[in-house]
């Protein structure tokens, strides 16, 4: 009796040991074997919280994945598959389920990208961003009446404008507008706190929030690169000499919507707009635009000299001079006699969009 319960013990052992081997060895098969991916590939979105299970059975519904226990079951011999990413995933011809653990693991997913441009205003920031199809939006403010809680961000301002980094920011279909707002908040005042250490002597900023409505205004007033320091060191001479900055851009920003394309004489004696630099001393209430690094820097470290005016040329630059009478010539030059020939008030490739013509 004993010798017939040791070969049933062993029989029973020996079978099990096989059925290991054959499960083994068919788990091998199936994690080599590629999904039923179409030609071309094929793109699989992975809400937040999901999971490898629904994600198995997701798949096995559409048609891609057979078998998904088997999946699921070595994930858990395995521990495999437990933190998984969010977004969209290309899959392409060819996937395993092995590959796809590994793309699942690795938060292999697609990226996609949008610019905020220099010179931009928060409304056209927001109009960008609710552009993105894959930017999970969820503002619904306008850009004057969004808060800064709206964002998560603590900051002492009532209007955002001009808070944010032009830059190129990549990000996923999980990726939210908040997020992206944040994290673009988070760069502009990283790099400013940087340039504010390193900032030349005798500044009329009293903070760096100061500097960067300075940089605004710069970025506004020249779309050409070299000009920016320039632009800058005739903006902070007129401030330490306390005149009037007197910049056309400040004003289209202040009449907002009702600005037609054309600036007029009227616009500029109207005191009750705040942003009006020929009526109100000192710098606008807040920036009026996106500052680039190059219009901080400028504003930082503006070119030294004597020029307290400046005139648009008509191919984008400007015409800097020390006095008024040399500015009034100037001016009788470039915005009367050269407004009769082919004019244009910014380079060809300018983003600002800013239209300026005079009675």
């Amino acid at each position: 009796m004993p010798k017939l319960l040791s070969k049933v013990l062993f029989l029973l052992v020996l079978a099990v040991v096989v059925l290991i081997v054959l499960a083994y060895s068919q788990m091998q098969r199936y994690l080599a074997t590629p999904l039923n991916i179409p030609q071309g590939g094929v793109e699989y979105t992975l809400a937040r919280g999901g999971s490898l299970n629904a994600l198995a059975y997701s798949l096995s519904n559409k048609g891609l994945l057979t078998s998904p226990r088997w999946l699921i079951a070595y994930s858990r011999l395995s521990k495999r598959g437990q933190v998984i990413k969010a977004g969209d995933y290309w899959l392409d011809e060819g996937l395993t389920p092995l590959i796809l653990l590994d793309k699942l693991e690795q938060g292999d997913v697609r990226y996609y990208q949008v610019t905020l441009v220099p010179g931009w205003t928060l409304g056209q920031v927001l109009t960008a961003l609710r552009s993105q199809p894959k930017l999970k939006q969820t503002i619904a403010s306008d850009a004057l009446t969004i808060k800064a809680s709206d964002l998560g961000i603590e900051v002492p301002y009532e209007r955002l404008e001009g808070l944010f980094f032009p830059d190129t920011y990549r990000f996923h279909s999980d990726t939210s507008d908040v997020e992206l707002l944040r994290q673009s908040y988070t760069q502009l005042q990283t790099f400013l706190a940087a340039e504010w250490e390193k900032r030349a002597d005798k500044l009329p900023y009293k903070t760096p929030y100061e500097a960067l409505i300075m940089a605004s205004l710069v970025e506004k007033e020249t779309g050409v690169a070299f000009e920016r320091p320039e632009i800058a060191g005739v903006f902070v001479r007129r401030l330490n000499q306390r005149m009037r900055l007197q910049t056309d851009p400040t004003i289209i920003y202040g009449l907002g919507a009702s600005f037609d394309g054309n600036l007029r004489s009227r616009h500029l004696k109207d005191a009750s707009n705040l942003y009006n630099t020929y009526r109100h001393s000192g710098l606008t209430p807040t920036p009026i635009a996106l500052a680039g690094a190059e219009a901080i820097v400028a504003a930082l470290h503006p070119k030294a000299g004597s020029s307290l005016y400046f005139v648009a040329k008509g191919d984008g630059s400007h015409y800097f001079s020390d006095t008024l009478e040399e500015h009034q010539k100037a001016v009788r030059k470039y915005q009367i006699e050269q407004r009769r020939k082919n004019y244009r008030s910014a380079p060809k490739k300018n983003n600002t969009g800013d239209k300026l013509v005079s009675d």
